[in-house]
């Protein structure tokens, strides 16, 4: 059974940090970042999941994870009755 890890859950709260009400907004991950958001950023960078290694923008890629992991996290989200 494969389960997110450290490395998956950094890379998966980093592309929900990217803005949900534009494709022209990006991120910049600054130099005073921690080290995994540093690390979890390039690896969507060599996954070609973002534009730029320190951030830049979702690709087409991207965008379809993003629509994804925020419908997965609205369901967990949901208060049941």
């Amino acid at each position: 059974m494969t389960i997110f890890d450290t490395d998956l859950t950094e890379e998966l709260n980093l592309i929900l940090r990217f803005p949900r009400e534009s494709l022209r907004q990006g991120l910049k991950i600054h130099h005073d970042a921690s080290q995994a958001i540093v690390n979890a950023a390039e690896r969507l960078y060599a996954k070609g999941i973002i534009t730029q290694p320190d951030g830049g923008y979702l690709t087409d890629l991207g965008m379809d994870i993003a629509d994804h992991a925020r419908r997965i996290q609205d369901a967990l989200l949901m208060k049941l009755n």
